[in-house]
């Protein structure tokens, strides 16, 4: 029997790799690394290869999405094979797909945790994990078709007074990384059209750059002052808070710089 080891790589670098994950590696005779679900900013294949003493191969999003991720399950046939992943590796529905057919073909899998941005999004906003609703991905718009679904699950997770966490779009084929503004400018051209104000100026928006990385960013702020800030370098997300709890609205104002007003809304 063969074995296939998802490990996830964390969010930053090569060093959020976890010591267990590295022995997983180092134990494997193939290694797949897949980058087109999530930016590390500062990983470096190269450093990670002499970190573990052998070659990494890159595997994309055909090899994946379209190939079924063949190549990846006739090596997991003849021995131990490890997969890559950045974050957490079975919080993309691809990477459940191919630990399935993996299974059903008769390999066996496990799986190596590693940070994943939901639960660090979540904890720099300030905001409780439990009051988050649905989550969703912003998408570039194609041509002059912006996506609705992004707005119409903000809007019913503010029905229900939680939080939405956004991601936002990530073509790393294209090397196009969507930035807070343009998530921001997505959805506020959605709301010109529905009207149904819950992305407007004076919306409470979270914006957060880099989580994971040393130069992190948390902004918290009305929209009109949010979409302006300065984030610097994806990969970047979104948060838009509900109703808040009073130790929300405290994080929020002392981790996030979120203005003192908004205590009047707790």
């Amino acid at each position: 029997m063969g074995e296939l080891v998802f490990v996830g790589l964390g969010l930053s670098d090569e060093k959020d790799v976890s010591l267990r994950g590295l022995e997983e590696m180092k134990d494997a005779g193939s290694i797949f690394v897949e980058l087109y679900t999530s930016l590390m900013p500062k990983l470096s294949v190269e450093r990670l290869e002499d970190l573990v003493g052998k070659k990494l191969k890159a595997v994309s999003r055909r090899d994946l999405e379209e190939d079924g991720g063949k190549s990846i399950l006739r090596e997991s046939e003849r021995g131990k094979a490890v997969l890559l992943v950045p974050g957490d590796p079975l919080i993309a529905t691809t990477h459940i797909d191919l630990r399935v057919r993996a299974e059903k073909a008769g390999i066996k899998t496990s799986v190596v945790h590693g940070a994943s941005i939901v639960s660090a999004a979540i904890g720099l906003s300030g905001l409780q994990n439990y009051k988050f609703g649905r989550s969703v991905t912003i998408p570039f718009p194609e041509g002059d078709t912006v996506s609705e679904t992004p707005y119409m699950v903000i809007v019913e997770n503010r029905k229900r007074g939680l939080h939405t966490l956004c991601f936002l779009d990530i073509r790393a084929e294209e090397k196009r990384y969507m930035t807070i503004r343009d998530g921001l400018e997505a959805l506020r051209s959605v709301e010109r059209l529905k009207k149904k104000k819950v992305v407007v100026s004076d919306t409470l928006v979270v914006g957060i750059a880099r989580a994971g990385s040393k130069d992190f960013i948390v902004k918290a702020g009305y929209l009109k002052e949010v979409i302006t800030h300065e984030f610097g370098t994806p990969p970047h997300c979104l948060v838009f808070p509900g109703r808040l709890h009073f130790m929300e609205a405290d994080a929020l104002i002392t981790l996030a710089e979120a203005p003192e007003e908004i205590k009047k809304s707790v």
